[in-house]
């Protein structure tokens, strides 16, 4: 019963820490380039393999517009 009510204190601490700095993780993803970098490969695989765009250039600029209609928000 004790280990319970441990479990479940360390829980809602969890989720306290969790809440107070999810705005801050947000930001911290959307500043690093790995994860423009790796949203940017994942626009250009899903235009490749749902979107019939022969040019080059307009795939890339398809990929890039997906990219820029992101929003990372914490909720």
């Amino acid at each position: 019963m004790t280990e319970n009510i441990k479990e479940q204190s360390i829980t809602k601490s969890l989720k306290l820490l969790s809440n107070g700095f999810k705005s801050d993780f947000a930001a911290f993803v959307y500043d690093d380039m790995r994860m423009t970098e790796l949203l940017m490969e994942l626009a250009t695989e899903f235009v490749d393999a749902n979107i019939p765009v022969v040019d080059e250039d307009n795939r890339i600029e398809l990929s890039m517009m997906m990219l820029e209609s992101l929003d990372i928000i914490a909720r």
